[in-house]
This record gives structure tokens, C-alpha cells and sequence, in this order.
């Protein structure tokens, strides 16, 4: 892949000095109507060999672009903070809203990148890595991303004589280090890996822009060039950037499914409850102070009817385990800082560093839910979260985290009788609203909607919990008994 940057491609002065000039006024117009009216982010992906000019080409950008709407992101090992959790968590946090550019200095190809060529990832293991990685590329750009991927070669040759002469320069002698010249060694072995890696990402949502790094001139017109094109290009196409991914869903014959196959008759009296309550906490306590749960983490969802019990569950749940230790995240309508990032990126921010637990009261299962039908998203964005949200909770569990999901369910009946008694308790009132009993309306569409969520994100790693809710002793023993059994299991391994 590597051929047409090793062609000795080169700008004469005069010519970098004449078109220079156009381009930034172009750049900084595009820029501009990015930040108005473009509604989506950028996000530009700096990569390559030692020397290529990879810092050189982000101060140009910096140069001819208005640095205000520009962020730089630079990953170097990770912190013991990002170590403690997922692999991806960091380049969440970093990624740019709409309207703004982040220039990433390094990025998620870089510790794949590195450990295959130290021989300390197997190459079935990094083509499942970047499989990982085409889908969270894809993500972002079905999200309204524009990705733009550049790697910048050097010939072996090329680098060793770049090397030097950065070397001789007061001005760039810093940026050459004995790891410089240490990689330089295993430049073959760069060549191979990082080979492979394009070839297996050079995907048409994201394709890599290779481009040699001999010339500055050369290097800076053309990363230039390609960045001015790539944005009007996404801002005069005013197409919808959306569309299905997934299969339609198919309509149900029968009245029988996972809902309504549950016994909501079930009971649990009071004298039993307490005992089993106490049971189940004391086990959880236990569990969650053990030394193997240092290294693993627990995220625990609640989602269900209204009413339902969810916070009566988690109370019991946040009440067996030491406050220093959980962090109960309530999710209510996106921000406006939220809007303007993909949709994940707000559940991702708040996932918990090893040894600690993470309890949400809704979760990222509301643009599957609440936002299908209700009308706040498209049918692509809604068919397309059941394949990401398994990808978001299948990173969770490679980075060691449990994952428990519960849905609570009660009867219509019950529902309404614990609407009106939340009207007639005083400290209860706010929690019914007048969105509560619309919803009431609504309840053939969410029913449908929470039957296609479970048959399409029960996964073996992830699966749902479904809590048969009528009785509230009943479902609460129920939760906690399951978080105690999988957590049990999990640290068994």
C-alpha cells in the first residue's frame, strides 16, 4: 500500500507560495460554515513512521485553520485512570462535538499498532482488534462524522536520512530520541504490521489517505488540499447520512412473547422478604469487597414500565454496598453538550474504573425505546443501536466488566393503581407526570419495542434480566439474587 509514497513526489517553492493562500481563506471558510450550519464533527487521524512530519502537518493545520475550533489529542502509554478501564474510554472522552475539529495525535491504531509489532498480540488477535475498530468507525460516521484517516510513509531509507537531518536542526533535534532511532530497527517489521492493519480498516466510510512525508511542502499541500475538499464536499450534500442497517422487524402472530409469558402473580411475604433481603445484601457486600473484584468492574441497568420499581431496586442494591464504592447515574434527556457528540458518548463517560460499580437508573437502551417511539430519532438511527450497543457492552466485558441488565415489568392494572397513589402521597407526586399517563397511550408501541430490544441485545455476555415487578418485595429480592449469582460466577473465572 505504500508504493505511490515512495515516488520522491516533491512542490517547488513558487508553486507552494501561490496556492497556499487560496487554501487557507478555503479552509477557514469551510471551517466557518462547519461551525454554523455543519452540524456534524470532524475528526482527523494522524498516523505513520517516525519523521514523516506528523507533528509539522498539525502545526500547519493549526496555522491555517482557526485554532479556537481545533483540538489536539496526543495518547502516549495509558495513565493508570485510563488502565483502569475500558480501551476505548479515553478516545471517548476526546472526541470533538459537531461544528468543532480534533486532530488525533495518535489514536486507537497506535497500541494495536505497537503490541503486534512487539510481538505481544497475535495476528488473529489484532485482525479482531481492528474489526472492532471498523465498527466503531462506522459508528461514529453513521453518527454524522467525518473521519479522515492520513498515515504518513517514509522509505527506510527516507527515514534514516530524515532522522539526521532533524537531528542536525536546533530546532527539531528534540523531536529525535534514542526510541527514534530504536524503531528504526524494526521499520520492516512496522512495514508489515502497519500494512496489514490499513488494509484490513481501509473501509469505504473511512478509507486511509496515504501520503509521503519527504517534502514539507508536498506533504502540507496535499494534507491540506484533501482536508478543504473532504469538508465542502460533506457540507454541500444535503442528503440524509443515515440509513438502515439492519433487517426489518418482523410483526408478531401470536400474543405470546417474552412479556407476556412472564408470571406477574408472584409473591413474596413479608417475613420472607426480609430474610431473603438481608441474605442476598449481606452477599453482595461480600462479593464487592473481595480482592478479585479489584480487577473487574460491575455495571449494573434498570430499565422498565413506569412505576415499575426502579428505584426502590436500586436503593436496595446502593444500600449493601459502601458509597465510595458505586455511583448511581440517572439518565434524563440529553444536554446539549451530549447532542452534540455521538450517542454513546454520554454512558461512556460514566463507566466505572475497576473495583468500582456503576448503577443506571434508564441507560442507553432509551434510543431503542423511548426515542423509537416517540419519534426522536430515525428509523436508521434506532436499527442501527442494537449492533452498536452489543458493541459497546462486548468492550465493557473484554475490559472486565460485568454487565447486568434488567427490565421490570408490571401489569397494566398495577400501573394504574400506583399512578394514582403517587398522586395522593405528597412526597411521592413527583415522580408522576403528565408524560407518565401519555405513555399509558402509548403502550402497544412500547411493549412491541421492549420485545424486539430483548430478542435483538440478550446476548450471552450481556443478557437480560427480565423481573416479573407486580410484587415489590418479589422483584427486589430478584435483582439482587441475580447481581449476586452472576457476580459470584464472573469472579469464579
Amino acid at each position: 500500500m505504500f508504493e505511490s509514497a515512495e515516488l520522491g513526489n516533491t512542490i517547488d517553492k513558487e508553486t507552494f507560495k501561490a496556492e497556499v493562500p487560496a487554501l487557507r481563506a478555503g479552509l477557514l471558510d469551510a471551517q466557518f460554515d462547519l461551525r454554523e450550519n455543519g452540524g456534524f464533527p470532524v475528526v482527523i487521524l494522524i498516523s505513520g513512521v517516525d519523521g514523516a512530519g506528523k507533528s509539522e502537518t498539525i502545526n500547519v493545520l493549526y496555522e491555517w485553520m482557526d485554532p479556537r475550533y481545533l483540538s489536539t489529542l496526543a495518547f502516549s502509554a495509558p495513565s493508570d485512570e485510563e488502565s483502569s478501564r475500558p480501551l476505548m474510554w479515553r478516545y471517548w472522552r476526546a472526541l470533538p462535538p459537531k461544528g468543532r475539529t480534533g486532530i488525533f495525535a495518535g489514536s486507537w491504531y497506535s497500541d494495536p499498532i505497537s503490541d503486534a509489532i512487539g510481538h505481544r498480540l497475535k495476528r488473529g488477535d489484532l485482525d479482531q482488534r481492528m474489526d472492532q475498530i471498523n465498527r466503531f468507525e462506522a459508528m461514529l460516521v453513521n453518527e454524522g462524522a467525518l473521519v479522515l484517516k492520513f498515515w504518513f510513509h517514509l522509505s527506510k531509507e527516507g527515514q534514516k536520512t530524515r532522522l539526521r537531518a532533524m537531528e542536525k536542526d536546533p530546532r527539531t533535534a528534540w523531536r529525535v530520541t534514542r526510541q527514534s532511532w530504536s524503531r528504526l530497527k524494526t521499520y520492516d517489521r512496522l512495514q508489515k504490521v502497519a500494512g496489514h492493519v490499513l488494509r484490513m480498516t481501509n473501509t469505504p466510510w473511512a478509507p486511509w489517505i496515504v501520503v509521503e512525508g519527504t517534502d514539507d511542502r508536498y506533504r502540507s499541500l496535499t494534507v491540506g488540499k484533501i482536508v478543504l475538499d473532504a469538508l465542502q464536499k460533506r457540507l454541500a450534500d444535503t442528503r440524509d447520512q443515515n440509513y438502515p442497517v439492519a433487517p426489518p422487524l418482523q410483526p408478531r402472530i401470536d400474543s405470546l412473547d417474552v412479556l407476556t409469558a412472564l408470571d406477574l402473580t408472584q409473591k413474596l411475604a413479608g417475613k420472607a422478604y426480609e430474610a431473603e433481603l438481608a441474605k442476598w445484601q449481606r452477599r453482595l457486600s461480600e462479593l464487592v469487597r473481595r480482592p478479585e473484584f479489584r480487577k473487574r468492574s460491575l455495571v449494573i441497568m434498570f430499565e422498565g414500565s413506569d412505576a415499575a420499581g426502579k428505584g426502590g431496586s436500586i436503593r436496595r442494591l446502593a444500600a449493601a454496598i459502601d458509597p465510595r464504592q458505586y455511583q448511581i447515574v440517572p439518565i434524563a434527556a440529553p444536554t446539549e453538550e451530549e447532542r452534540a457528540q455521538p450517542y454513546l458518548w454520554r454512558f461512556w463517560r460514566h463507566m466505572p474504573r475497576t473495583g468500582r460499580v456503576a448503577i443506571f437508573d434508564r441507560s442507553w437502551y432509551g434510543r431503542v425505546l423511548v426515542e423509537r417511539v416517540e419519534g426522536f430519532c430515525s428509523e436508521a438511527d434506532w436499527l442501527r443501536a442494537y449492533t452498536e450497543i452489543n458493541d459497546f457492552e462486548h468492550e465493557l466485558h473484554e475490559a472486565g466488566a460485568l454487565v447486568v441488565k434488567f427490565w421490570l415489568q408490571i401489569s397494566a392494572d398495577e400501573q394504574l393503581k400506583r399512578f394514582k397513589e403517587r398522586e395522593k402521597i405528597a412526597f411521592k407526586r413527583f415522580k408522576i407526570t403528565a408524560e407518565d399517563w401519555r405513555n399509558r397511550e402509548k403502550a402497544d408501541a412500547y411493549h412491541a419495542a421492549v420485545c424486539d430490544m430483548v430478542d435483538r441485545t440478550s446476548t450471552g455476555l450481556a443478557p437480560w434480566t427480565l423481573v416479573e415487578a407486580n410484587d415489590k418485595n418479589f422483584a427486589r429480592v430478584k435483582v439482587l439474587k441475580t447481581v449476586c449469582e452472576r457476580l459470584e460466577a464472573a469472579l469464579k473465572k
